[in-house]
């Protein structure tokens, strides 16, 4: 009867341990292709802004666009920046933007998330 019991007690870890684990994958695929996403809106958000001041019109505000920064799309808005040589003679956006992150690395190093 023990032996059953262990039997059937083993295969039902196995099962919860496949279960978080499929769930662990389905959490990192999300965060990746959220990662993606926000980044891309960074590089075009920083594109439609530098459009714009070409063009003399209404323009984004630059709390948008460290707003963008701060959700975890630094990374695309400093290719951005950088891309389209918008905001890069401002230290407010080429000091701001890398902070952002490196504290972003740090927070996401210190949860263990990289």
């Amino acid at each position: 009867m023990e032996e059953v019991f262990c039997v059937l007690l083993t295969k039902l870890i196995g099962i919860f341990s496949a279960i978080d684990f499929t769930l662990e994958v389905k959490m990192i695929k999300f965060a990746l292709y959220y990662l993606v996403l926000v980044n891309l809106i960074g590089i075009i958000i920083m594109a439609y802004d530098k459009c714009r001041a070409i063009n003399h019109k209404w323009r984004v505000p630059e709390a948008h666009l460290f707003f963008i920064a701060a959700i975890f799309g630094s990374l695309g808005s400093i290719i951005g920046m950088f891309l389209f040589h918008h905001k890069t003679k401002h230290l407010k956006f080429t000091i701001g933007m890398p902070l952002i992150l490196i504290i972003q690395l740090v927070i996401l190093y210190r949860f263990r998330i990289l």
